[in-house]
This record gives structure tokens, sequence and C-alpha cells, in this order.
């Protein structure tokens, strides 16, 4: 059997380019392995979904088209294969053809249209290649031209970030990008929950964390600060309260919406720095007690936990006792980076801490509070991630690191044998500007990240060794919300950039070409348009 499956991909492979040329479907990522043949499969309302009627991705197909085509399709388990059926047939995790629970086979041939896989991911992703093969308009009937594709990601890791601290965005907008990520067969929802400007997630043991931290006064206007950091005269600001959270139930239901569409979420708590929002209904957890208020303005303030203060570490437990029942991926983010040290240098505790610790400076003493909350973590079953800066000081045991200040960090940490998130700030952070011309473009934090740099940038550093790529996960596009300030600003500054990277962590390199991306994303944009999208429309020619 596995003689045969990769006999079948080395003449899809060979075909490949010929087909592109012949033929360009609409799909996005790239798939790594394609065949497509002549004639097209019918489908109307006497097809038959051929699965079990719990199933999530046939109930899924079995609405996507009765609301975009007013197709009523049924489902049925007894249903023969033979004509006229769409089909969900799995394939043993042991299997000898592939053993990736992402890995699919999705056929369509005149007679229907068949999906094996190892898992129910698998079949996901198959779904979401059949439904950006569909045409974008029709009723009661449409064709579907007949191909076979095999597929499975090249990274394990293939994620988006969205700040919901700085500005906050409802629950059913958490959702709609969600819905995003799982269209590209990205499987991690990085969720940015804490900061300096606004705490987002209820705690029930501290509840002035949702009266008091999850809202600011007010919102700075423009930009604070010039290209170095330096305060401009003249701020701004424009008066009206900002803030929301989402309640325990509402993380519950899209946590469940999420695991459904198979992207894992992995929730970030700021620690020891970014942490003034907590601090204004906390300040006892301060070096210096307050009072504080949540930021108004961007920037990093230098007010962070104290970490010469037990208290601070028994508060940020019993938080973290809370998030961990609400998320039951494997990871939690501790953020680690941009903590200022000049609250700790004059802060007698934190000094003690030093001394009575043996470490060499404040540095070493963020190592140390970074390693006592990785050690409370793992009693709990779960590992930590952390910004680059979680290097400085000593790396905690079984950390991974997400290289965010381009990939030095993440170099150090793969060499150290700690698995690595490659999200360097050009090209993977999507709060950049995407044109050279910013006249017409909203206002950004800077940068530039076209969509060709995010196509062509590769997570894995050609300096490290083969053993040491292996510790290399995957990558993650982030978005912070600093000038970001409604969801139809999201959706501008993420699309098509997340379309782009999708195909960077889901294709083969060989299996990639920038021209060929840009035709299917011409193509792709009709999609987009009928699920009225916001996206950025530089790259479109049509």
């Amino acid at each position: 059997m596995k003689i045969r499956f990769f006999f079948i991909l080395s003449i899809a492979v060979k075909f490949l380019t010929a087909q592109e040329e012949k033929t360009v479907l609409p799909i996005i990522p790239q798939p790594n392995y394609i065949s497509v043949n002549s004639g097209y499969f019918s489908l109307s309302d006497t097809t038959v979904i051929v699965a079990g009627k719990d199933l999530f991705e046939a109930n899924y197909l079995k609405n996507y088209l009765k609301e975009n085509y007013d197709i009523d399709v049924r489902i049925d388990p007894t249903y023969p294969p033979f004509k006229n059926f769409i089909s969900f047939l799995s394939i043993l995790s042991n299997s000898t053809e592939s053993p990736d629970p992402e890995f699919y086979d999705l056929k369509v041939t005149k007679k229907g249209i068949s999906i094996r896989s190892n898992a129910g991911a698998g079949s996901f992703y198959a779904l979401q290649t059949l439904l950006q093969m569909l045409p974008l308009e029709g009723s009661k009937r449409i064709n579907v031209t007949n191909f076979q594709i095999f597929d499975s990601p090249r990274y394990k890791w293939r994620g988006m970030h969205l700040d919901c601290s700085r500005h906050f965005f409802t629950k059913e907008e958490v959702k709609k990008y969600i819905d995003y990520l799982a269209m590209y067969k990205m499987n991690v929802f990085h969720w940015h929950l804490t900061d300096d400007q606004g705490w987002r997630i209820e705690i029930k043991k501290y509840p002035l964390l949702t009266t008091i931290s999850s809202q600011r006064k007010e919102t700075v206007v423009g930009k604070p600060v010039d290209t170095r950091g330096k305060p401009l005269p003249g701020v701004k600001y424009d008066g009206k309260p900002h803030g929301g959270f989402y309640s325990q139930e509402d993380i519950k239901e899209i946590v469940a919406y999420a695991e459904a569409r198979h992207v894992t979420i992995v929730p970030e708590i700021e620690m020891p720095g970014h942490s003034l929002a907590a601090l204004a209904a906390y300040p006892q957890y301060s070096c210096t007690g307050g009072p504080f208020e949540t930021y108004t303005t961007w920037g990093v303030s230098d007010d962070v936990y104290c970490a010469g203060n037990d208290s601070t570490f028994h508060f940020i437990e019993d938080i973290l006792s809370e998030v961990i029942g609400l998320f039951p991926g494997k990871y939690i983010h501790i953020g680690g980076d941009e903590c200022p040290k000049v609250r700790w240098k004059k802060c007698q505790k934190c000094q003690s801490r030093i001394k009575d610790e043996h470490l060499a400076d404040e540095n070493e003493l963020q190592s140390y509070f970074i390693k006592r909350i990785e050690k409370y973590i793992n009693s709990n079953s779960r590992q930590i991630i952390g910004w680059d800066e979680i290097l400085e000081g000593g790396l905690a045991p079984n950390a991974t690191v997400m290289s965010w200040r381009g990939t030095k960090g993440g170099i150090a940490a793969a060499k150290q044998q700690h698995n690595v998130i490659m999200t360097p700030g050009k090209p993977c952070y999507f709060d950049h500007y995407q044109v050279k011309d910013r006249s017409k473009e909203p206002l950004a934090i800077g940068g530039f990240n076209p969509v060709d740099s995010v196509y062509n940038y590769d997570p894995t550093p050609k300096s490290l060794s083969i053993s040491e790529q292996n510790f290399i996960l995957g990558a993650q596009g982030n978005v912070w919300t600093e000038y970001i300030l409604n969801f139809k600003q999201v959706e501008y500054m993420s699309m098509p950039r997340m379309s782009a990277l999708s195909e960077t962590l889901w294709t083969k390199t060989e299996n990639k070409n920038f021209k060929n991306f840009l035709t299917r994303l011409n193509l792709h944009s009709g999609l987009l348009d009928k699920r009225k999208v916001n996206y950025a429309k530089h790259f479109i020619t049509k």
C-alpha cells in the first residue's frame, strides 16, 4: 500500500507544473500534490453526504450548500458511494499511507466526491479545499471540476495572533477571525488577552480585573512618540472610555468554536511586564504600591509585577489556574517581553530576592520569575511560551521561544534544543504597512511588510543544522492593534497577508511560486468578496 501511495504522489508531482500551466485552481494554500482532470461532478439536491449525522464536517458542508446555493443535501451513513455522493472516509491512524492527522486525499470524479483522512483535521482541511473550488454563483445545481489532491502541511505550527487588549473585539468578531484561519488551514490562534492598556479575561477570584482593569478612561490619538520612542509635543486624547472583556462563558464558547475547526487557542497572559492594567486593580503586587490607572497611551510602562513579593506569584498562579481551566491546549503564553527593570533596581524586596537566590542582576531576576511560573504551569500539565526576551538571564527548562526581534533569538533557542515559533517583525508583523506609498493607508505603527515578503519568507534558518532545524515548529503572523481601531481594519491589515503566510507554512518550498500565487489570489478574491471581507487589494488586478 505504501509503495502504491508514493508512486501516485510521484506521478502527481511530475504533472504538477504542466497542470498549473493548463488550469489554475483558486486554492490557497497551494496543495502539495494535485492532478486536474477533464469533466466535472454535478452537485444538486439529490446528492447525498455519506457520513455519520453527527460529523461536524458533514453538517458544516450541508449548511454551507444550503446557505450559499440553496442546495439541500441529506446526510446518510448507509448510502452506497457509487453515484452522486460526497463521502467522508477515514484511514486508520496507523495507516501505512500517511500517519499525519492533517493529511487528506480529496478526489472529485463525475460520480462523486470522496474525502479520505486519518482524523477530523484532515477531513476539515479537505473540506476547506473543496469549498474554495466551488463556483461563486449558482442555484440548486453547481459543477465541480474533476481533480485529485494528496496533501499535508510543511509545518506543525501555522498560527495567527490577535491583540484584543489595545482594542477590544467582540465574541462574534473573534469567531470570524477564527473562520479566516480555518479557511487557510491555519491551526493556532494566539489570543493576546492582557496588557498595559486592558485586561480582557474574566477571573472569578479577582473581579476587579473586569471592573477596573478592563477599562481605560480614554485613548491617545495618533502617535504619542517619535521613531526613537521620545514623547511628541501636543499629544491629544479622545476623551472616550474604552473597554470590554470576555466572560468565562464567552471563552468556553470561543474555545469550542475553534476546536471544531481544528484551531488551538493559545492564550497570552502578560508577565512580568505589560501588567499595568492588572496593577491598576491590584497595586499591592507592584514594587511601589501605586496608585495606577490602566494605560491610556501606547508604549511600555515602567510599573511591572514585583518579583520580590511572594504574594505576587500567588496572585499570578490563581489567575493561571482559571486560565488553564478554560483553555485545554498544551501551551500558555506568558509574554516575558519588554520588561523594564527600573522599579526592580530600586525595590528592596526585589534586591533581596536577587541576593537570596544568588542572582547576578535584574536579567537573572526575570529568568527566576519565568522559571518559577513555568514550574507552576508544568505542574498543571501545560507548557509555557514566551517572547525571545525570556532567553535573557537563562532560558526556563521547558520553554518554547517565540522569536520576534528578528530570528536571532529563535536560532539561539533551537541551538539550545528548545522549540521555536518564528515570528520576526519583518515580515510577520501585519500591523506594519503593506505598501510604500502610505498616503492613502490607515495609520500604522510603521515598517513595511508587503505580501511578497510574507510569501517568500522561510521560517527555517539555513544556519541551523538538520537536527536543530527540527526545533522550528513553524511561524505565525501578528496583528497588534494600537492603531487598529475596529475589526474591519483587522481584516484590512491581515488579509491577504494571512493567505500568503498560510502558503509559506503549508506548501513545500519546491511547490511554491509567487506569480502563480497572485493568479490564484485574484481568483480567490471573489470568495473574499462573497464573504464581505474588507481585504487589502494592492495585489488584486482583476
